[in-house]
């Protein structure tokens, strides 16, 4: 196994695979949203670059929370797509997935990618434009992510289900495959293992949290707008109109 990790200035990283083994970076603190800058290489069928918040599943080993955005690469015949998934408790048998065809090429250039949590919803971004929106519901406070986070960046081969059942496996003479990250920004609450709240928890009077403000509550009409566009035009695939997966849809699609 051949893994790379370099450092190419202050403000860009970028890591490389040349193998069937996956690659994880983990960032020490935690926090609530993640907008970052990620370029991709070519000649990547099936390769995934994946972007985590995820609880720590020592901590909780059989109820761990996820949110996920994911780049999965393509085998030159079919378009770039983004896969974003949320889990909850534990509750990876009910994967919540939703896939969207980039209206870009994700290998020429930096663009950004966002995730907003906070205890109102979840909102994933690709250049400031979401793509979905995930609730917090009272009726189901259950299946929201709610555990303290880790942000992970991995790259591995996802050739078992990503491109129709292992038709399209990766070519590993195109290796090393290279995700390179830019400008990444962290704005949110510290959890603290060895204290009873955050840096922004109610026992901290002086602890504002960032983004739990008013103008994180709800998306803004031009935001609504926007992402019904990329819902409607670019959307492929969602787990609640998986009725051949689901006999009984998950309670939050009706």
């Amino acid at each position: 196994m051949v893994l790379l990790l370099r450092l190419l200035g202050p403000q860009i990283s970028s890591f490389s695979v040349m193998g069937p083994w996956p690659l994880w970076l983990l960032t020490k603190s935690q926090a609530l949203v993640w907008p970052h800058k990620a370029d991709t290489t070519m000649d990547s069928s099936v390769l995934q670059s994946n972007y985590h918040l995820l609880s720590n599943a020592d901590k909780f080993p059989h109820n761990h929370d996820e949110i996920d955005i994911e780049l999965l690469g393509h085998d030159k015949r079919n378009d770039w797509v983004i896969q974003t998934n949320i889990y909850a408790n534990g509750s990876v048998s009910t994967g919540r997935e939703e896939k969207f065809y980039f209206w870009f090429d994700p290998t020429q250039q930096y663009h950004y990618y966002s995730i907003l949590w906070n205890s109102y919803h979840t909102v994933f971004l690709v250049d400031n434009i979401p793509v979905r929106e995930f609730i917090h519901s009272n009726t189901y406070p259950s299946i929201y992510p709610s555990k303290p986070m880790s942000v992970y960046a991995t790259i591995w081969d996802g050739s078992e289900w990503a491109t129709h059942g292992g038709k399209y496996p990766v070519n590993y003479k195109y290796a090393p495959f290279v995700v390179s990250f830019a400008q990444m920004q962290l704005s949110g609450c510290i959890s603290d293992p060895t204290a009873t709240g955050s840096s922004c928890s109610k026992a901290n009077p002086s602890g504002l949290d960032p983004v739990n403000g008013p103008e994180f509550t709800k998306l803004s009409q031009q935001q609504i707008a926007a992402m019904d566009w990329a819902r409607r035009k670019l959307m492929f695939y969602s787990y609640c109109n998986d009725r051949p997966r689901f006999k009984v849809l998950p309670p939050e699609c009706h």
